[in-house]
């Protein structure tokens, strides 16, 4: 029997241009798939226009393509998908699995971040209200006794989570409308076929969420490898928040290559000024995973890509 084929993929939201925390993921996924003979994909996450910003979607494409990422198949942009999500929100509906909640923001600032169901049985309107999935009713629905949910992170290794004590009922659907990232990332990494998700050791704990959420619907649950996360010298992730800078032009094969040093695959110096085919090509001849120490989740980036 032949081995099924790996599709892995690259999702980043339009908030602004590719920064050397993005291009590390973005690296690590596509060799992932790549190395192992396997289609690489690229999502836009624009569902909240709030964050958004003109153009990015565009900048972020001719960066990867720059890098020599090239993806298969089409582009696949959230927006376009909204009428698919609030379908599979109206069957959690059905299944009596999401309830609205009105709780203000300053009242749930009080509960560190985990919800108490505090409106699970106050049948509140859907309108001027947020939806949440109910984590008890759910896991009844999948018959499992313990709220604990565990998998091998093929980075971080061994990783469990209590839904209740560390997440609580979680949001499918803003009090402004809009569908929120646990419920459209679950839906179109099944649409899309995914079998492995490498990405940011920040969204280490979404995942027992979306687990939970694949198992309601009865999706498969896909490989995941969550790599450190560069940060700056005050130990801050790499983000728009904290001005982390847009990736030079004209230097994408010095950049790859410290990527790859980054991720730790020790790609030989005489490589840092070859084309940058050439250093993709050797990237995906030597990639090894295993080699991304989980002993870390942050590690600083070079000085000049902060």
């Amino acid at each position: 029997m032949s081995q099924a084929l790996s599709i892995g993929r690259f999702a980043p939201s339009p908030s602004g241009p590719l920064h050397f925390g993005s291009l590390l993921a973005a690296v690590a996924s596509f060799l992932q798939a790549k190395h192992q003979g396997g289609k690489w994909l690229v999502r836009i996450e624009d569902i909240d226009p709030p964050r958004e910003v003109a153009g990015a979607s565009d900048t972020i494409l001719q960066q990867l393509e720059h890098h020599g990422l090239l993806w298969d198949d089409t582009v696949i942009y959230q927006s376009n998908q909204l009428a698919h999500y609030f379908e599979i929100l109206d069957h959690l509906k059905d299944q009596h699995l999401i309830y609205p909640c009105g709780c203000t923001r300053q009242r749930l600032n009080t509960l560190n971040g985990v919800y108490d169901a505090k409106c699970h049985t106050l049948n509140l309107s859907d309108e001027n209200t947020s939806i949440r999935l109910s984590v008890n009713d759910s896991l009844k629905t999948i018959g499992l006794e313990n709220d604990t949910v565990t998998f091998n992170d093929g980075i971080m290794g061994n990783y469990f989570q209590s839904l209740n004590q560390d997440a609580g009922d979680f949001v499918l659907r803003r009090r402004d409308g809009l569908i929120s990232y646990q419920l459209a990332v679950v839906i179109d990494d099944h649409l899309q076929g995914i079998t492995e998700i490498v990405r940011g050791a920040d969204l280490l704990d979404s995942s027992p969420r979306q687990i939970l959420l694949q198992q309601c619907l009865g999706y498969k649950t896909p490989y995941y490898a969550h790599i450190p996360l560069a940060v700056n010298n005050l130990g801050q992730k790499l983000s728009k928040q904290h001005h982390a800078k847009q990736l030079p032009k004209k230097n994408e094969q010095e950049q790859l290559w410290l990527a790859l040093k980054w991720l730790q695959q020790k790609p030989p110096m005489e490589l840092r000024k070859s084309p940058v085919e050439e250093v993709i090509k050797w990237g995906i001849t030597h990639w090894d995973i295993s080699k991304i120490s989980g002993n870390t989740t942050e590690i600083i980036a070079p000085e000049n890509l902060k």
